[in-house]
């Protein structure tokens, strides 16, 4: 951005208007067999959930978000669903689930859940009939099956490719023995997509919105929003092969971003209204700009949607700047508040992925052969300065398990423990996400880190986050943990995520500068100290050098 474009820019932004408390809410997503094990299996559950609930109260969060703990065969870690409406016995029961919901409520911390509407698992009842129906059939109608293409259907109805890699359709064997339909799956082949121009569908997802919120929960995390409805006709469509695998860079893909799954949304938001309490929305839409994701975000349909441009933004200031410029615009334009975001369950851990040195799209994941590894040192301390600057930012803000510990991205899982489908879809030329999805650490000298009392682990646990640990953070000056706890503690002290942005001038390019309310906030992502403003320091990602900022740190002084 040059310096022209950053005079023009809005010097200040409105804070969003009422009171809703998802418009300003710190949410920590559970990715629930990796968060806390209370049987010993080596799989994360529920109770584990429950038994930490008073650690996540002291971190100062809002809301938990749950991925998917419904029943599943967990062949793609639950977002492969085969009962909507049950809890798999890996974590537990819904007496478990109803447990810890009330626990979560005791403690004033809200409960949202994922829900996966783009397609079921293979072994959902649905699907189990539409394989034993014929072509034709109300069974079948349910999901996207279609006739195959060449003499005698021996080819795909046409050339989309998974989400996971390879092709997107497979073929089935009819009742007679012979090869006969094919089913669309945007993913894994186990993962049928439902077909949303069908009534029936539909209804059975009133259905269960209403089933989980009659339980209680605060709101709903849709997986894949912007997927579920497919452009008339299924054209042909080949990807950018350096674009992210779930769209976020790309326009006009037929499955992904058609504008009839806005009609969903709007039915559900009605069904979510019928209810006390404020329930909430929030869309997983990888869309190519922060405006194209805000039409998620509209009065009357989603209450938020993650920003993933912003997640997508390197560590420079000037597309920093820009990316927060488009945000602060696009989102309370259409009167919803900005979500900021570093870290999922999906992408590479952003304490590795801000000191990556090579392209790494979406999805593909960093393994021991990834060309630009990350040097540790840098990557976290461009991550603690990164976290210290987002959650300065007005909105909401998400926070992935295990980031209050600083853990990077595990890079070293051998082939064989690997268990994400794009790592077998693919032949293993990609890693695929389970790098950011391994047990985190609690207690650096207890069996499996204290993730459970037996040591087991579904994935391998490094041997270096034995440092990482909760029970080495915790009270710790400068540890990480700590500076979670004070940058949430502040920004609700101070009201930031209701606040308004207004940029500073005066720092070279390399530096971001805004405040929000009393607040002044300045993040060197260049090489050479900076000043930092008069006012007292209030937070900080790393110590200041003879009263200056260097590179890679952020800092929040308090003015009069």
């Amino acid at each position: 951005m040059t310096s022209a474009q950053t005079a023009e820019r809005t010097d200040a932004f409105l804070a969003p208007i009422g009171g809703e408390w998802w418009r300003t809410a710190v949410i920590y997503q559970i990715y629930p067999r990796s968060f806390a094990d209370a049987s010993g299996d080596g799989i994360g559950d529920l109770p584990g959930i429950t038994a930490h609930l008073d650690d996540l109260q002291q971190l100062g969060i809002d809301a938990i978000w749950l991925s998917p703990f419904q029943r599943s065969p967990q062949k793609d870690a639950g977002y492969d669903v085969s009962d909507y409406c049950d809890v798999d016995p890996l974590f537990g029961t819904l007496a478990d689930f109803d447990s810890m919901l009330a626990a979560a409520h005791d403690r004033g911390i809200r409960v949202i859940v994922d829900l996966v509407p783009n397609h079921s698992s293979d072994q959902h009842e649905w699907f189990r009939q539409a394989l034993a129906s014929a072509p034709g059939s109300r069974e079948r109608a349910r999901y996207m099956f279609r006739d195959g293409n060449g003499a005698h259907g021996e080819l795909p109805p046409n050339n989309w490719e998974s989400v996971f890699g390879g092709p997107a359709w497979t073929r089935v064997i009819e009742a007679d023995g012979r090869p006969g339909q094919w089913y669309l799956h945007l993913f894994d082949s186990s993962q049928p997509d439902f077909d949303w121009s069908n009534e029936e569908v539909r209804e059975e997802f009133r259905r269960i919105l209403r089933f989980w919120l009659d339980r209680g929960v605060d709101g709903f995390r849709v997986d894949v929003a912007h997927g579920l409805i497919k452009a008339e006709g299924l054209p042909d469509y080949i990807p950018d092969p350096e674009a992210g695998s779930m769209g976020g860079e790309e326009e006009n893909v037929p499955y992904w971003g058609q504008d009839a799954v806005h009609e969903v949304y709007r039915d559900w938001r009605k069904i979510l209204e019928a209810y006390d309490g404020d329930r909430a929305l929030a869309a997983e839409a990888w869309l190519p700009t922060a405006e194209r994701t805000a039409q998620w975000v509209r009065s009357d349909e989603m209450h938020q949607a993650f920003n993933f441009p912003y997640l997508q933004t390197e560590w420079n200031a000037a597309d920093l700047r820009e990316v927060i410029d488009v945000s602060l615009r696009a989102f309370p334009g259409v009167g919803a508040p900005s979500t900021w975001v570093l870290s999922n369950h999906d992408v590479v851990r952003h304490a590795s992925r801000l000191a990556l040195t090579a392209e790494n799209p979406q999805g593909h994941g960093i393994g021991p052969d990834s060309p630009g590894q990350p040097i540790p040192e840098v990557g976290l301390a461009r991550a603690r300065a990164a976290t210290t600057l987002m959650l300065a930012l007005p909105g909401s803000a998400y926070l992935y398990q295990g980031e209050e510990l600083g853990l990077p991205e595990v890079i070293d899982i051998p082939g064989d423990a690997r268990q994400d489908p794009t790592w077998f879809r693919t032949h293993g030329e990609r890693y695929g996400r389970d790098g950011c999805r391994v047990p985190i650490p609690w207690n650096a000298d207890a069996p499996a880190y204290g993730f459970n009392a037996t040591g087991a682990s579904w994935l391998p646990q490094p041997a270096e986050w034995a440092a990482l640990a909760r029970d080495r953070q915790v009270g710790v000056e400068g540890s990480t943990l700590e500076l979670y706890r004070t940058l949430l503690a502040e920004r609700r002290a101070r009201g930031l995520g209701a606040g308004s942005l207004e940029w500073v001038d005066g720092y070279p390019d390399e530096v971001v500068a805004f405040r929000n309310g009393n607040v002044t906030v300045v993040a060197n992502t260049g090489s050479t100290a900076v000043s930092v403003p008069d006012g007292i320091v209030i937070a900080a990602s790393g110590p200041l050098v003879d009263g200056r900022l260097p590179a890679d740190t952020t800092v929040w002084v308090a003015g009069d």
